[in-house]
């Protein structure tokens, strides 16, 4: 970010200024611009690992529950 830019979103964040959809969306640009967006494949990569997850886990919770279920059977 450079010195302008500082200046300028403290110039923006005054207290005592109205809100003003014109600043918002400067500030918004500035918030983007300082994002890191990540790559392609990163995105791919990171996306499958959570999905991998998100199947392992309910993947465990139906072991789990049909555990219970059968020993719950066996006992009433």
């Amino acid at each position: 970010m450079t010195k302008n830019e500082v200046k300028d979103l403290k110039d923006l964040a005054t207290p005592d200024s109205k809100p003003d959809l014109g600043n918002f969306f400067k500030e918004t640009k500035v918030e983007l611009d300082r994002v890191v967006w990540p790559s392609r494949q990163q995105l791919i990569n990171e996306s499958a690992a959570v999905l991998l997850m998100v199947v392992a886990a309910a993947s465990l919770i139906y072991l789990v529950d049909a555990l219970f279920s059968w020993i719950s059977g066996r006992v009433f």
